[in-house]
C-alpha cells in the first residue's frame, strides 16, 4: 500500500519527469527495464505525451535564444551550497535569496529546463494550483518559484545522475559514480560541465544576477565545478550525523513515494544512505585541498538554526559577498515570523543504528562532530 503522503500528492500535481525530451525519457524507462507498476502507468503516460512537448519548446526556445545563451556569460561567480541531504541545504538557500541582488534556479526552471525561457511566464501566471503548499517530505514550502535543486534539471536534460534511481527504486542504484566527478573520464566528464554550465547561463539570463545553486549531489564535485566556474564558492554545511541518518532516510521514502515509477519496497535504503555519504565525503575530501581556502567555508546545521541571521552574516563576511546590512532587516524579519513557524521534523535514532552510523561514517564525526 502506497503511504499517505503519496496520497495526499495530488495526481494531476507534475513529477519531475514531466520535464524530460523524448530521448532522455526513454534511456530511463530502458534503465528500469520498463519495470513501472500498474498503479503509476498513468503517470508514465502523462510524462510519455509530455516529451514531445518539452522537446517542440526546446526546438523553439533554440531558435529565439540560442545565440544569445552562446555568447551570455553568467552575472558573477556561482555560489555553491554543498552537503549531505537533510543537513541544511535547503534552509539555507531559502535564506541567501532573500537577498534580491541574488538569484537561483527556480522549481519550473528546473523541472522544464529545455524551455523554461519560453513557457515559464503561463506556469507561474496560471498553475500554481498544480503544486502542493509543502514538499511532502518536510516543512519548506513549495511552489514554481522557489528555489530548486539543479539536479533535477541536469536528469530532464538527459544527463546520468544518481536521481535517476528514484524512477525505480527497487532497481540497484544507477549512476554512483556521478558522485564523484572527478573520476569520470574526460569527455562524460566535460558533457556534464556544458550542460550544467548552458542551464546556468540560460537562468542567469533570466535573472540578470548572480546565482545561488544549491544540490547535494555537488558535495563531490567541488574541484569540476571550481574549474567549470572560476571564482566559485562554497558553502558547506553539515549536521549531527544522528539526526541527519533517518532524515535522509525518510527524505528518500518520501521522494520515492512520490515520483517513482515503481512501487518502492524500501529493500536497502538504509545501506544506500550509509554509502552515499561514503561515496561522496571521501571525494569531498580529496578535492577540497584544491579549493582556495578563501571560497570554502563550514557551517553547522545546528548554528544555522540556533541564529540564522548571524550564520548568515558570518558567510557574507567570510566568503565577501557584499554589504550583509541590506539584506539583514529582510532576514530579521524572516527570523521573527517564518523562523517562528518552521519546525525541525524530530527523529529517534534506535540504538543499533547510532553504531552503525559511528562506524561506518567514523570520518564524518572526527571531522565536523567530534564532541558527540
Amino acid at each position: 500500500m502506497a503511504s499517505e503522503s503519496y496520497h495526499r500528492y495530488p495526481f494531476y500535481s507534475p513529477r519531475f519527469w514531466h520535464g524530460m525530451g523524448p530521448v532522455a525519457w526513454w534511456k530511463l524507462l530502458r534503465l528500469g527495464r520498463f519495470a513501472v507498476h500498474p498503479s503509476r502507468l498513468p503517470m508514465a503516460a502523462a510524462v510519455t505525451f509530455a516529451t514531445p512537448f518539452n522537446a517542440v519548446m526546446g526546438l523553439t526556445q533554440n531558435w529565439v535564444w540560442g545565440r544569445r545563451l552562446q555568447t551570455c556569460s553568467l552575472h558573477g561567480p556561482p555560489i555553491f551550497i554543498i552537503g549531505h541531504w537533510r543537513s541544511g541545504t535547503t534552509l539555507l538557500h531559502e535564506l541567501l535569496v532573500l537577498d534580491e541582488r541574488l538569484s537561483s534556479p527556480s522549481t519550473f526552471q528546473c523541472f522544464a529546463p529545455h524551455h523554461f525561457l519560453l513557457t515559464e511566464w503561463f506556469f507561474r501566471g496560471f498553475c500554481s494550483w498544480l503544486l502542493p503548499g509543502q514538499r511532502p517530505m518536510d516543512n519548506m514550502a513549495a511552489g514554481w518559484d522557489r528555489p530548486q535543486e539543479d539536479e533535477f534539471a541536469l536528469v530532464n536534460l538527459g544527463l546520468p545522475s544518481p536521481y535517476r534511481r528514484i524512477a525505480f527504486p527497487n532497481a540497484p542504484p544507477p549512476d554512483t559514480e556521478y558522485f564523484d566527478t572527478q573520476s569520470l573520464p574526460e569527455e562524460q566528464r566535460r558533457r556534464w560541465s556544458t550542460t550544467l554550465a548552458t542551464f546556468l547561463r540560460a537562468v542567469s539570463y533570466r535573472t540578470e544576477r548572480p546565482l545561488v545553486v544549491k544540490s547535494p549531489t555537488h558535495t563531490g564535485r567541488v574541484a569540476t565545478l571550481a574549474e567549470t566556474f572560476p571564482g566559485a564558492k562554497f558553502i558547506h554545511i553539515t549536521r549531527d550525523p544522528r539526526a541527519l541518518f533517518p532524515s535522509t532516510v525518510r527524505l528518500w521514502r518520501s521522494l520515492d513515494e512520490v515520483q517513482a515509477l515503481q512501487k518502492p519496497t524500501g529493500e536497502g535504503l538504509d545501506s544506500y544512505v550509509l554509502d552515499c555519504l561514503e561515496t561522496m565525503y571521501t571525494a569531498f575530501h580529496r578535492q577540497r585541498d584544491e579549493i582556495d581556502p578563501a571560497n570554502l567555508i563550514d557551517i553547522r546545521y545546528e548554528d544555522l538554526i540556533a541564529d540564522p541571521v548571524g550564520q548568515v552574516e558570518s558567510i557574507y563576511r567570510r566568503l565577501r559577498l557584499g554589504d550583509f546590512e541590506h539584506v539583514r532587516q529582510t532576514l530579521s524579519q524572516w527570523a521573527q515570523t517564518a523562523h517562528r513557524e518552521y519546525k525541525t521534523n524530530q527523529h529517534q535514532l534506535p540504538a543499533e543504528d547510532e553504531a552503525l552510523i559511528r562506524k561506518r561514517w567514523s570520518e564524518y564525526f572526527e571531522r565536523y562532530y567530534p564532541e558527540q
